[in-house]
């Protein structure tokens, strides 16, 4: 194992983290204003829906089948099914996903970048959060022939336990010296959206979970900025 595959998988997923943490609250707490998805619907409405709908659909549907995918230990599953059907549950399932996320991402990078008047308005990371996302899903679907050549489990075994021992801080590459490129590439540029995470758009995500709390959230209340009225004042608005 070289120092360069060392840094990468013991290293460096753990400055991107530490990056996306600690960036993100920085940033809410600095620089609020900004915190917002910079919504292009207002300039034109076309493709948005239909690309915007299909990407948040697929990206989410990813995100969470690889989070489970990766962190859940095999001994949780392997009493209801055994490696390879869990691996080619994984190729059919994300594969799916991975089309229509692409569909729809390929759809909004067409716009921001074809659309004189969304282009001039959008920043720079705005493109390329866009076209580092859109490579991250090529790579992703190029992923899926190499999976479905080890269609026995191991490949997704040994990306499993390493991304294990990363969350629980015993770090060991050692068998990804092996895997098939596209799998490194894929997991270097995955990291490296957390690393830019905090300095682009992608923060609107921590406010879409965050709209869970309004489920439990107690009503508001308004106050009015007459005075002298009293709460049951029948003068109130």
């Amino acid at each position: 194992m070289n120092t360069l595959h060392n840094f990468f998988f013991n290293v460096y997923p753990y400055i991107c983290l530490s990056v996306f943490l600690m960036g993100s609250l920085a940033r809410f707490d600095r620089d609020q204003y900004t915190w917002k998805s910079d919504s292009s619907q207002l300039l034109r409405k076309g493709q948005l829906r239909w690309g915007s709908n299909l990407f948040h659909i697929g990206i989410l549907f990813l995100f969470f089948g690889h989070a489970v995918g990766l962190l859940t230990p095999h001994f949780f599953y392997e009493g209801i099914m055994d490696a390879s059907v869990k691996q080619r549950l994984a190729i059919y399932a994300g594969g799916t996903a991975g089309v229509i996320c692409f569909v729809g991402l390929s759809l909004l990078l067409h716009r921001r970048i074809f659309d004189d008047r969304i282009r001039l308005t959008s920043h720079r990371t705005d493109i390329g959060i866009l076209v580092i996302l859109w490579v991250q899903l090529v790579l992703g679907l190029i992923t899926l022939p190499y999976s479905y050549s080890h269609a026995d489990g191991s490949a997704m075994l040994v990306l499993a336990e390493w991304a294990q021992r990363i969350v629980t801080f015993r770090p060991d590459a050692a068998a990804l010296v092996t895997m098939d490129w596209p799998y490194k590439v894929h997991l270097v540029l995955g990291m490296t959206i957390f690393l830019l995470f905090p300095f682009s758009r992608l923060v609107h995500v921590w406010s879409g979970f965050g709209t869970l709390a309004y489920v439990v959230r107690p009503y508001q209340v308004v106050r009015s900025r007459k005075l002298g009225l009293t709460p049951n004042d029948p003068r109130q608005p």
